[in-house]
């Protein structure tokens, strides 16, 4: 047993408080899918200023082809994943009751899952019945 000269205090040490272990795995998604988003958010607003008043055959013609509908999914997935991750440090830092804090996080995963879900079953569903 380690007897040297420790930060924890002496009641987190009874209590069993400590690290969750999980921060760096939190904190490394949360990095990667910002670099992620730099490429695909600059590609995604380029995409949008050549669609803008093409109408909805030019819009159901792009989607068709499967690199933009793959890419398309992408940044709508990594864009939840790293909203999700982002709203949960800040409930997890911000709110003190458990109840509450437990509630929120659960409200948060599930509102990021549906709109993803949603999200991807639009852009297949747009791919796949648009012009060929």
């Amino acid at each position: 047993m380690n007897t040297g000269p420790t930060l924890r205090t002496p009641r987190s040490r009874a209590l069993g408080l400590g690290s969750a272990h999980h921060g760096v795995g939190h904190f490394i998604v949360e990095h990667v899918s910002a670099v992620m988003l730099v490429p695909l958010g600059l590609w995604g607003a380029w995409v949008a200023i050549q669609l803008a008043g093409q109408g909805y055959d030019a819009a159901a013609y792009w989607i068709s082809k499967p690199v933009n509908a793959v890419l398309l999914a992408v940044l709508l997935v990594c864009t939840l994943v790293h909203v999700k991750n982002a709203m949960q440090v800040v409930i997890e830092d911000y709110i003190g009751r458990f109840i509450t804090k437990a509630v929120l996080l659960l409200l948060n995963y599930s509102i990021c899952v549906l709109a993803g879900a949603l999200g991807v079953f639009a852009i297949l569903k747009a791919a796949f019945s648009g012009a060929f």
